[in-house]
């Protein structure tokens, strides 16, 4: 069979380039070994102004031994919720080589229990993270007077 590409035709193909760069130094990153460590992090991470008003969805890469690699704001929605595309929290994890993700989002309510929609989404992205060989470590839920941990409550 006869190609129709023209020879020219790889100059009309995008190119791809996977980069990740960091100004800091892997022993000066926070290291999370615990739910309490993601959230005073992830606290101290959020805008004020916002963590009480709408919900964000927001994933914490780390390597192996649990340095944090960066913090991805995936979403932000509405006072009732948001939208958290797991394709998008596995491309931030691929990207920056993570090992270990953490993803949270807040409760602008203050009501720190997890929905049903909640817990679904955190076993699709669990799912979908294990088959890249990416260990979900915690799902955090935050608000700006605490926190609630899925690995912590035995959901992970």
């Amino acid at each position: 069979m006869e190609s129709t590409l023209s020879t020219t035709a790889w100059t009309n193909v995008a190119e791809i380039e996977l980069v990740y760069k960091s100004n800091v130094k892997v022993c000066d990153r926070p290291k999370v070994t615990t739910a309490a460590d993601a959230a005073k992090l992830l606290q101290g991470i959020w805008d004020e102004n916002k963590i009480e008003f709408v919900e964000q969805f927001k994933v914490l890469l780390l390597n192996q031994a649990n340095h944090v690699l960066g913090c991805v704001n995936v979403s932000t929605g509405n006072a009732i919720g948001t939208i958290a595309d797991p394709k998008l929290v596995l491309v931030a994890a691929i990207k920056a080589n993570a090992c270990k993700i953490i993803i949270s989002h807040n409760h602008p309510s203050g009501n720190l229990k997890p929905s049903r929609a909640d817990e679904i989404l955190t076993q699709k992205i669990r799912q979908a993270a294990e088959f890249h060989d990416i260990r979900l470590f915690d799902h955090v839920i935050v608000s700006s007077e605490g926190y609630y941990s899925f690995a912590d409550d035995g959901l992970l």
